[in-house]
């Protein structure tokens, strides 16, 4: 999955097309995003010791991370992600970095 926590994104599809927002918690095995102040839903809460007033709760819901695109930090725009290899020169060790296909910014 290209999408990491803290990433800004852009949902390209769905009920809030449009929106951009900050990828709060990555769900690797369900393939699912948490986008914030995307897909609102409400939640009725019992009223309990962390909560004494109870009552309507709303909270962003999981997304498919099929239905966002990362922003690129340097063109500002949805881009799709490639991957390309780079070597650490004072390590020597190889990471996997992702890069923008359309302006070839690393992050």
């Amino acid at each position: 999955m290209n999408i990491h926590k803290n990433d800004n994104v852009m949902v390209i599809s769905g009920n809030a097309r449009g929106k951009t927002g900050k990828v709060l918690k990555v769900y690797r095995e369900e393939n699912r995003v948490i986008v914030e102040g995307v897909n609102i839903i409400k939640r009725h809460s019992r009223p309990t010791q962390k909560n004494p007033q109870g009552g309507i709760i709303q909270k962003e819901a999981p997304i498919s991370a099929a239905n966002v695109m990362v922003i690129c930090p340097k063109c500002s725009t949805p881009s799709r992600l490639g991957h390309t290899a780079v070597t650490d020169s004072t390590t020597g060790n190889k990471r996997m970095m992702r890069v923008c296909r359309s302006c070839e910014e690393m992050f």
